[in-house]
């Protein structure tokens, strides 16, 4: 993996931390970001945490991670904001889903996954 790519992988790292993970209640395990707060806004915060959401989705795809992951990531997003309208339903799904993280997860295994396969070098 190249050095642009490793950083651009630590700098989405950051930001699915910032959006999901970022704060934690105190006395609890309970870990929450700025997703979260938004969400509290009906409305517009579940809309305005979809631009960074698909921000990391759209990296993801210049980053080349297959068609089936970036459809996940998506798919990942879609139900966090569909699920996150719904008044506190939403907003409790919001604290447990993260889908931030996961899609972060997921592309973080799929570009390991893609750099540790040997290349062809006939």
């Amino acid at each position: 993996m190249s050095e642009a790519a490793s950083r651009e992988i630590e700098k989405l790292d950051r930001l699915s931390t910032l959006l999901d993970s970022r704060f934690r209640i105190p006395g609890t395990p309970i870990r929450f970001g700025w997703d979260s707060l938004l969400a509290l806004i009906p409305g517009a915060g579940d809309l305005a945490s979809l631009g960074p959401s698909a921000y990391l989705i759209y990296k993801g795809y210049r980053l080349g991670a297959r068609k089936r992951t970036i459809l996940r990531m998506t798919a990942n997003t879609g139900l966090d904001f569909v699920v996150g309208t719904i008044p506190i339903l939403g907003d409790v799904f919001d604290l447990a889903f993260k889908a931030n993280n996961r899609n972060f997860a997921l592309l973080r295994k799929e570009l390991s996954d893609a750099s540790a396969k040997p290349k062809d070098t006939s």
